[in-house]
């Protein structure tokens, strides 16, 4: 997790779980976590990235092209806020979930100071 205000915000959100919704190669659910946008959020990600869309109170999970992509570069719909990403991206697993799937989040150490 990035140390920023938005992954701040996701940390005091877990655990949690919510159903998974999918658009291209993203995994997005609702959690219920509002956040501010950065000065320089952008809507590009990289493979592996979690981010927090703010329109759908949502977090992502990037593991490749989106609808919105513009050739293979994971993209979302509007601005994002990067809160931290997968240590060693295996998308293999996150091609395999589903619409309606039990997302589940939950902190397994301590945020870095």
């Amino acid at each position: 997790m990035h140390d920023t205000p938005a992954a701040d915000a996701v940390w005091q959100a877990l655990p949690l779980s919510v159903p998974a919704s999918i658009w291209g190669d993203e995994i997005y659910a609702d959690i219920g976590v509002d956040v501010v946008l950065p000065d320089a959020a952008t809507d590009v990600a990289e493979v592996g990235d979690l981010a927090i869309w703010p329109p759908g109170r949502a977090i992502c999970i990037f593991f490749g092209p989106t609808p919105a992509s513009r050739g293979s570069e994971p993209r979302a719909a509007s601005p994002i806020a990067p809160v931290g990403c997968i240590e060693d991206p295996d998308v293999s697993a996150l091609r395999r979930v589903r619409s309606g799937a039990s997302l589940t989040l939950e902190a397994l150490k301590e945020p870095q100071s």
